[in-house]
């Protein structure tokens, strides 16, 4: 196989457990070729100690080779916080009342892929295979490209791509999408994603499909497919299986023996329905009483994006929210909600989805969302829990085993919280069953020799 060059905003090192997602992802394909790991470094320098003329930071990982540029603090600023997580994140979440179409970000966004493009073409081999990941670096193909890059170079989008009229509401749109068509093969999370395109490529750009997974336009054919990302199930199992995991499982089963726990973990980020899923269990409280000093949900926020006014208002909405909920309907010695705003350790968390009756998966919109696929493979088949799962999630596609809401409606996300509570135990263990084998066919391995194969076609 030829040597993998994997590009994505951030790079971390793959031998880490704690680096999570992308890293066990790719670390298996990055290590079998001595791959080479290109990103951003993560460090903010003055304004003449970055540029294009600066080398790279390369250091080893074992096998891999990680290599990192430092951008300045406007670079940072405009490419990073501003078009990426002000304009592109809030549009293809669905929140075109979120986006700073305004403020002229695109050309920091552009300036960005275009160093990024400079800086990793000197360390390219001619026959290497190029995977781009993410929205941050959409133009960096064509960047490469206008530099000569003949390699084979695919993308991944890990959010969700929005219908055609949204898309649009983007100064610049086409020129996205036009983009796109630099890459020799693009994956998505999601049929729906897949449709998506097509009808913008259809509709705007007057594409033809010219097979069933191609498309010509901008005078370019494309490859694009649906290609849902997994969970290294194996891997999980055996961290619910760890020390941490299960000191974290004792003790929530101690602390909460005559309980039952649900559990939501999520980044704080206005994509996730937190506020949605809070309403819904007041709404539970309120139709079902009897979860009343029973009933307790643990809910994950971790800190994200604290510099942004959207997440920082969040933020106070939902610990007015918790205020409310816990004040009205709790008890001396029982609190419907537990918030806790900080990261919890990876290695923790098998233990707690472990000993949760059922998981919250409730994002207004979502790429995938492994949290839900992290629950399945951390419970006990012989006694599993229940997960409620958003229907705007790209995991609902795959996950049709769980219970399928739409998090809009507090009411209806109730009744099935309630039903989860009470599921009996044999219809538990069939949809686990189902699950668990859905998890484990469509694995992160999967997921990576999938795209790696279809690069190389």
């Amino acid at each position: 196989m030829p040597r993998l060059v994997v590009v994505s905003n951030r790079v971390a090192d793959p031998r880490k457990t704690a680096a999570g997602g992308l890293a066990v992802a790719l670390g298996e394909a990055l290590n079998a070729t001595g791959g080479l790991w290109f990103g951003w470094s993560g460090n903010i320098v003055e304004r003449n100690e970055a540029g294009t003329q600066a080398q790279p930071h390369i250091q080893r990982a074992g096998d891999v080779t990680l290599a990192t540029v430092d951008l300045t603090q406007e670079d940072h600023d405009a490419y990073y916080l501003g078009y990426s997580n002000g304009v592109l994140w809030p549009v293809f979440h669905y929140r075109l009342d979120l986006a700073d179409f305004d403020a002229g970000y695109i050309g920091g966004y552009r300036r960005v892929n275009r160093l990024f493009a400079q800086q990793l073409l000197p360390l390219l081999r001619p026959d290497d295979l190029i995977w781009v990941h993410d929205y941050h670096l959409i133009p960096l193909a064509e960047e490469l490209r206008a530099l000569g890059c003949r390699q084979r170079i695919g993308f991944f989008l890990h959010i969700p791509l929005p219908p055609p009229l949204i898309m649009a509401a983007i100064p610049a749109h086409e020129w996205l999408i036009r983009a796109l068509f630099a890459y020799d093969l693009v994956g998505l999370q999601s049929q729906t994603d897949l449709a998506h395109f097509a009808r913008y490529v259809y509709t705007e750009a007057q594409a033809e499909q010219a097979a069933d997974d191609r498309f010509s336009a901008f005078g370019r054919e494309l490859r694009v497919q649906a290609i849902p990302i997994g969970i290294d199930v194996d891997e999980f199992a055996m961290l619910t299986e760890g020390r941490e995991a299960q000191e974290t499982l004792a003790t929530m089963r101690e602390q909460y023996a005559k309980r039952r726990l649900l559990v939501g973990v999520d980044r704080l980020d206005y994509s996730k329905g937190l506020p949605q899923r809070l309403r819904a269990m007041r709404s539970l409280l309120q139709r079902y009483p009897g979860n009343c000093n029973s009933a307790t949900l643990i809910q994950i926020a971790s800190p994200s994006r604290e510099t942004v006014g959207a997440y920082n208002d969040l933020r106070r909405q939902l610990e007015g929210l918790c205020g409310s909920i816990n004040g009205n309907y709790g008890e001396l010695d029982w609190m419907p909600i537990r918030y806790i705003h900080r990261t919890v350790a990876r290695k923790r968390l098998p233990g707690l989805y472990r000993a949760s009756r059922v998981a919250l998966v409730t994002p207004l919109r979502d790429g995938m969302n492994l949290v839900a696929k992290e629950f399945i493979a951390a419970q006990d088949p012989a006694d599993p829990g229940v997960l409620v799962l958003s229907r705007f999630a790209g995991a609902a596609e795959q996950l049709r085993d769980a219970l399928l809401v739409n998090p809009y409606d507090s009411d209806g996300t109730a009744d099935a919280i309630q039903h989860a509570l009470h599921m009996p135990l044999e219809e538990r263990q069939a949809r686990h069953q189902r699950l668990l084998a859905n998890i484990r066919e469509y694995d992160v391995h999967w997921w990576q020799r999938r795209f790696l194969e279809a690069l190389q076609q």
